[in-house]
């Protein structure tokens, strides 16, 4: 069973992306044309902010710090260094809320 946990609202955006802690863990919520996505904030690669990166393509964020790329909607890692994917989140948003699903 989803177990959603209301961790930002709509008007927070002020570009495409922010960053959320939720009981520790640093989650990157991005604003799409076609929705929201959220996935760890963390590379797998190394120790970097993933909101800190790039958006290419519409829907491929850049780390910073090493260039590995990771798709917003899935978490999958597409290029090297990374060779793990970032774990990502259902979102759902709810009267200007967004909720993301952590079970």
């Amino acid at each position: 069973m989803p177990d959603w946990v209301e961790v930002a609202n709509e008007d927070e955006f002020e570009g495409a992306v922010i960053c959320v802690d939720y009981d520790g863990i640093e989650i990157a919520i991005f604003k799409l044309e076609d929705g929201y996505y959220a996935i760890d904030d963390e590379c797998s690669h190394a120790v970097a902010s993933l909101s800190e990166g790039k958006i290419e393509d519409s829907c491929i964020i850049k780390c910073p710090k090493h260039g590995a790329t990771f798709d917003i909607k899935t978490g999958e890692n597409l290029s090297f260094p990374a060779v793990e994917p970032v774990a990502s989140y259902p979102v759902r948003c709810e009267d200007g809320k967004i909720f993301i699903d952590v079970d």
